[in-house]
């Protein structure tokens, strides 16, 4: 086989024949040359949509990390919205405690009859400090700010009203135990007064003697008294005095409650005013049921009838 290949030039027509070798390659080149572009424009489509679906993959990444910011920052404004709203409720609460505790201060002080000048709960703390300087920026955030100052104030607020209160009960409690020590009335409920303090005959011998204190006879197991606040300092027999005990109420003042049945107190004991300390007693020196009674200033005795019939301190 042949290929006539005709070609006009000026000397007329000319022929060139083509033998098969050279035909063959020709049909080579021209395959392999369509089978390079096509298996190119494969490779550039296949290269193409595996770009698209890599962006595509890409793209939805992101917009689903779009997504989850947005939840998360939802998330946290709502949270955010109600730690503050939280906030703003303790605030309310924690001012409604101050109030309360300012119409109780001043009730106190007023029951007291201490200076409510010295104690004026109405008063803010007297504070101070230099001033800082905000940039507009900063300024922006004035509502979380403002909570934030309001819940300092409060604080301040109830640290004032805290060393107020202390040092108002720390008074109340001066004065108190200044009435609690303050001797006055008789050690029993129910009884008459047997023998008076000084010089007198004595029931055993009949003769003249000095009684250091004052007898008030009644029912024995009644209940005695102490006739101030103070601490125990002798619960025992004491010869003459049978059951005896001593209560030291401070600035050199002791008293003395003498023929006791039983005590029901005990060595050490801090005592209230009119506290019941023991039962009324036959024991010891005694003709019968009743309690001899001594106030003692630094170490002397001095006659309880200026304490027992003085009134008791409010």
């Amino acid at each position: 086989m042949s290929i006539t290949i005709l070609q006009r030039s000026p000397q007329g027509m000319r022929s060139i024949k083509l033998k098969n070798r050279y035909l063959y390659g020709f049909l080579a080149l021209l395959l392999l040359t369509l089978s390079f572009a096509g298996a190119a424009g494969y490779y550039f489509s296949l290269y193409q949509s595996k770009a698209v679906n890599i962006q595509q993959v890409t793209i939805d990444n992101w917009n689903r990390e779009v997504s989850m910011q947005w939840k998360s920052l939802e998330l946290a404004k709502s949270t955010s919205q109600q730690q503050l709203n939280a906030l703003t409720a303790k605030l309310g609460m924690l001012q409604a405690h101050v109030r309360r505790l300012d119409a109780a201060g001043e009730r106190i002080v007023s029951i007291a009859g201490l200076d409510a000048k010295e104690f004026n709960f109405e008063q803010d703390p007297a504070i101070g400090g230099p001033e800082q300087l905000i940039d507009d920026d900063v300024s922006q955030v004035n509502s979380t700010h403002s909570l934030f100052a309001s819940l300092d104030n409060i604080d301040s607020q109830l640290n004032s009203r805290e060393q107020q209160m202390t040092m108002l009960e720390s008074l109340l409690m001066d004065k108190h135990m200044g009435v609690e020590r303050y001797i006055s009335g008789r050690p029993i409920h129910k009884g008459w007064l047997s023998s008076y303090y000084g010089e007198r005959n004595d029931p055993f011998t009949g003769k003249p003697d000095w009684h250091d204190g004052v007898d008030f006879a009644g029912k024995e197991g009644a209940d005695v008294l102490a006739t101030a606040a103070g601490v125990v300092s002798w619960v025992g027999h004491r010869s003459g005095y049978g059951l005896l005990i001593e209560i030291n109420h401070g600035d050199g003042l002791v008293t003395r409650y003498g023929h006791n049945q039983s005590a029901l107190i005990k060595k050490g004991d801090v005592i209230s005013k009119g506290q019941v300390i023991s039962k009324m007693g036959n024991s010891g020196r005694s003709t019968g049921a009743h309690v001899h009674y001594e106030v003692l200033k630094n170490g002397r005795s001095i006659n309880p009838l200026t304490y027992i019939n003085r009134r008791a301190k409010s």
